[in-house]
């Protein structure tokens, strides 16, 4: 059966269609050993040698869609030179091309999926309101009501003004607990946006990711998604 090579591409965990297509225009793909840099091009995975900036792809026989609950000290990422723990070793057999949507940094831990569905994954880890993130936050000291109105609104990092977020006390203590749900998901966002505030961010777990919530699931666990679940995500 023949396919768009984007979508090829994209279900083989290599990177959403729209950047396989942005891939294809750059003359980065072949086929058959034959370069493709026009879109529209159709392929038979199962038959065609489709190769990616020199590396063959190999599609998955069929999509999977896992949620871990990461522990701290894992790396959300395929390999590591300095030879860290990383997630996907702690899924039983996982499948190839299998890969974390989006990241975790290597001391937060909590909800995070991995899949083989390109196009799944670009839905999960874009920005917006279809898909917030939650998470439950340890900070040093308490903030005052000011600074967490401040923090809802949007804060500026890095010359850029972040998006409006939600910002709750979840227990008042020396160094308070937080729930905070964002719409977008910059590198290290929360921990950065507290560090701004002068209360740096002790403990960090995610919680929920749009409506998936999980917590039978302890550190190290993990669990496939119903295909309701799958369908919801892609529905919302």
């Amino acid at each position: 059966m023949t396919e768009r090579l984007q979508k090829v591409i994209a279900n083989a965990g290599v990177c959403s269609r729209r950047q396989a297509e942005v891939m294809i225009l750059e003359g980065r793909v072949s086929v058959n050993g034959k370069p493709v840099n026009r879109l529209g091009a159709k392929v038979d995975a199962s038959r065609d040698h489709i190769r990616v900036d020199g590396k063959r792809i190999r599609p998955p026989g069929r999509q999977t869609y896992l949620l871990l609950n990461k522990p701290r000290g894992y790396l959300c990422t395929l390999s590591d030179r300095a030879g860290r723990p990383l997630v996907n070793q702690l899924i039983r057999g996982c499948p190839p091309g299998v890969s974390p949507v989006g990241r975790l940094d290597f001391n937060t831990e909590g909800l995070l999926l991995l899949t083989n569905d390109g196009d799944f994954a670009n839905r999960i880890a874009s920005a917006g309101p279809h898909c917030p993130k939650t998470y439950v936050a340890k900070v040093r000291g308490v903030p005052s009501r000011a600074i967490l109105a401040r923090v809802s609104k949007g804060i500026s990092l890095d010359g850029r003004k972040l998006a409006p977020c939600k910002v709750a006390v979840v227990k008042q203590s020396d160094n308070c607990w937080l729930r905070i749900t964002l719409i977008e998901g910059r590198n290290n966002q929360i921990r950065k946006m507290f560090d701004r505030v002068g209360h740096t961010v002790i403990k960090l777990r995610r919680v929920q990711i749009g409506f998936l919530k999980d917590a039978r699931l302890k550190p190290g666990e993990y669990r496939h998604l119903s295909r309701q679940e799958v369908m919801r995500f892609l529905d919302e």
